[in-house]
């Protein structure tokens, strides 16, 4: 097995301390509830003292959660270390990806070593609390994410991704699906997530593969890119996920549509702001962040300002919290030891949010190693938090002297033994889990439940059972108003039980609701067929020529199921719809997410209708075609990675991820690299940017680049001392190289003296010093 360098994103080490009979009574001790409003808030310091170790016992009482609510603690090491995934199965059993192998200490040491698990915790008396440990899968190199699915479960260790079969919770069979779910990237920037969708595929963040059953067989296909750490959905199968500046983002549109056109750098109602407010009220001071140093980074009273290492997201989907939580995301930030709540609102197909509080969040804690990383609806109503528990939440490649400093002063490398599991509950209440039976009939009774753990597996259930037998009722439910959810699971249900018929997708595209029209057009994509496509195609007409506006953006993304059987059909809808919403920038995207390789002849067709070239559509379209002119002129990259080898690799496993393969930027993350004057002019600027980093606003070819439009920050690699310099001039040539760029090669010498100028710098660059170079 490759042993892979790279780790996760914030993680535990150290040994996994075997859990045995006579740890379980003192797991349970440590297990107890209690309400979290007895933190006192901390005063404001100039300079924070240590970071203490606090026993499982105590951490409850420093935080500090909203009125009416109690967290309550229900695993603890020695029962898990490093938890950073997981899934619940039908019996309310918690699998649980441990990932112990991150930073041992601040170089890194021995990150390679097999010491990954995924066991499943227990709760065998019946009393809330786990307290039994099983090993099912062990000596994995920094295990990422798991998705149980028929009979085993997918394991995300890269570069690979694995089915591993099952029997009796033991392994019998191991399948390689993917041995590129991980290309390149780093300890911050690789797959992760496996969110098994509403739409029966398989959706990841920091990743443009979903992947599906099917048949037998294991199919991949691309889709967009989306987030970085961890994925949820809605009750209507719309993704969210985020990164780690930005609170939330979010699909409007659904998950499998529109990600066609690889000349197209985004698509209009994909990767959305769905709550664009990144502030965050910590409960005390937070100078253990990278970049604390930085102005505006921390506020006076050393408490970090926004969002810098947003993790796992989840969109509150129980049947506990009560009405006012019904359409509500928790984000947990574990550099700033809190979890926050936002608000979300749907106007026709956007949604868009805000924070829930100003001046306080949910649930925060004064204790600096409370590190919430992964958010999870369970299976009793209440919402599931991990805790990675630890100091240390850097990896080495980014690891800046300050934070270094802070680290060693404040005694914040061991213990790296420990891991929690939290539930918050509304107070006092002492909910049973729901347990999913084998019953076909009471499968499909559950596909209704309040809580929507139990519905999504229900669905998946029924599908992973093959319960044919339940199509009838399935049938029945999809005709009913009644119960909209009820309705949708059973209609995604059929789905994936290829059961689903054209005439019940077309059925649901002429109902009144947009719930239903909505769900009725993408489910129309598994029915379209050669015998088929001309009512789909003639209904699709229909909705244009009524003026159905929430539909205009679906019924662009569906002429592409069209066009495999009549492309003179599925061009006419386009055209009509460009010529009726010329200015709406989400029919235009979705318009243009067909044309791969067309654009132009389509721009040029358009003409006659849309004669405006200050029209949106013809803007976009523009945008597109000067795109594709401009990369036909790139270098071949081929060549430049047999030159420049080391160079290569390293942009693909630290840059990449957030400039783009194609060095175009990546949006809410990092302004381009093709054609910017700072990579092709003044190789001592270029050098010290790369060595330590840069800190917007930044002017790139005229256009200033700052947040939100891209990360406040570029971090520096040169803070990693074992970094050689002769890679970083290789990776320098490599993109002086690359694209449309031709400037001269960086030499080894040239790093080497750069660095050595600079030698004790702990802080990244400004443009107006990189100016004074």
């Amino acid at each position: 097995m490759k042993k892979y360098r790279y780790p996760l994103f914030i993680l535990a080490v150290s040994s996994m301390l075997v859990y045995c009979k006579t740890n379980k009574q003192t797991s349970q001790q440590t297990t107890s509830s209690a309400t979290t409003t007895v933190a006192k808030e901390e005063k404001p310091a100039s300079n924070a003292g240590k970071s203490p170790f606090i026993p499982a016992s105590e951490t409850i009482g420093k935080m500090v959660i909203e009125d009416g609510f109690e967290v309550k603690l229900v695993a603890a090491e020695p029962l898990v270390s490093a938890p950073v995934a997981m899934q619940f199965d039908d019996k309310a059993r918690m699998w649980v990806v441990e990932m112990v192998g991150y930073m041992p200490d601040t170089i890194g040491t021995g990150e390679d070593i097999p010491n990954g698990n995924i066991v499943i915790l227990d709760d065998k008396n019946k009393d809330g609390v786990y307290d039994d440990r099983k090993v099912v899968i062990d000596s994995l190199i920094l295990p990422r994410a798991i998705c149980l699915i028929e009979n085993g479960i997918l394991v995300a260790e890269p570069t690979n991704l694995w089915f591993y079969e099952l029997k009796n919770d033991q392994v019998v069979k191991k399948t390689l699906v993917d041995p590129k779910y991980t290309e390149g990237g780093n300890v911050e920037h690789q797959p992760n997530g496996l969110l098994r969708a509403m739409d029966n595929w398989i959706y990841n963040a920091k990743s443009d593969k979903r992947y599906r059953h099917v048949g037998g067989k294991w199919v991949i296909e691309h889709t967009h890119f989306r987030g970085q750490w961890g994925i949820c959905q809605d009750n209507y199968g719309r993704l969210y996920y985020n990164n780690n500046s930005q609170n939330l983002l979010g699909d409007y549109f659904p998950a499998g549509l529109g990600a066609w056109n690889k000349n197209q750098r985004g698509v209009a109602g994909y990767n959305e702001k769905s709550v664009a407010n990144n502030k965050v009220y910590p409960l005390h001071p937070t100078p253990g962040v990278n970049r604390g140093y930085m102005k505006n980074v921390l506020d006076d009273s050393l408490r970090l300002n926004e969002f810098t290492a947003a993790a796992a997201p989840v969109i509150y989907r129980g049947d506990l919290f009560g009405k006012n939580y019904d359409f509500n995301a928790f984000v947990p930030e574990p550099s700033a030891n809190l979890i926050k709540r936002d608000f979300l609102n749907e106007k026709g197909y956007v949604v868009k949010g805000d924070i829930a509080y100003k001046g306080k969040e949910f649930l925060a804690s004064t204790d600096e190693r409370f590190r919430p990383v992964s958010l999870y609806n369970a299976p009793d109503g209440s919402m599931f938090v991990l805790d990675m528990y630890r100091g240390i939440i850097q990896h080495k490649t980014y690891l800046t002297p300050y934070l270094k400093d802070q680290i060693g002063k404040r005694d914040l490398t061991q213990p790296l033994s420990a891991g929690r599991i939290y539930k918050i509950v509304p107070k006092g209440s002492n909910p049973k889990p729901v347990t999913i039976p084998d019953g076909a009939q009471e499968l499909v009774k559950l596909l209704s439940h309040p809580n929507g753990w139990v519905r999504d597996r229900a669905q998946q259930k029924l599908i992973d059972g093959k319960y044919n037998q339940t199509v009838p009722a399935l049938r029945e439910a999809i005709k009913q108003t009644a119960d909209p959810l009820l309705a949708i699971h059973a209609l995604w249900t059929l789905e994936g039980l290829n059961s689903l018929k054209p005439e019940e997708a077309l059925s649901w595209i002429r109902q009144s609701a947009w719930t239903f029209r909505a769900q009725g057009l993408y489910a129309s994509t598994a029915v379209i067929t050669p015998t088929s496509y001309q009512q789909f195609a003639t209904a699709f007409d229909g909705i244009v020529d009524s003026g159905d506006t929430l539909a205009a953006p679906y019924i662009a993304l569906l002429a592409k199921s069209i066009e495999k059987f009549d492309q003179n059909a599925s061009r006419g809808l386009l055209n009509k719809l460009a010529a009726k919403y010329p200015n709406s920038r989400y029919v235009s995207d979705a318009i243009i997410s067909n044309l791969q390789d067309q654009e132009e002849t389509f721009q040029s067709a358009l003409s006659a209708s849309v004669s405006d070239q200050n029209a949106l559509i013809n803007k976009q379209l523009a945008r597109v075609v000067t795109a594709v002119r401009n990369a036909q002129g790139n270098r071949n990259p081929e060549m430049l990675k047999k030159e420049f080898p080391k160079g290569e690799a390293l942009f693909t496993s630290v840059c990449q991820t957030c400039h783009g393969a194609d060095g175009g930027g990546v949006k809410s993350l990092a302004p381009p690299l093709n054609q910017s004057e700072w990579v092709t002019g003044n190789k001592d600027k270029l050098i010290s940017i790369v060595l330590f980093g840069l800190t917007g606003p930044v002017k790139v070819n005229g256009h200033v680049y700052q947040t939100p439009e891209v990360s406040g920050d570029m971090p520096g690699i040169g803070y990693d001392k074992d970094m050689p310099n002769e890679d970083i001039a290789q990776l320098l040539s490599f993109i002086r190289r690359s694209w449309r760029n031709n400037a001269d090669k960086v030499t080894t010498e040239e790093v080497t003296r750069v660095r050595t100028k600079l030698t004790g710098r702990e802080k990244a660059f400004t443009e107006a010093e990189l100016n004074g170079i």
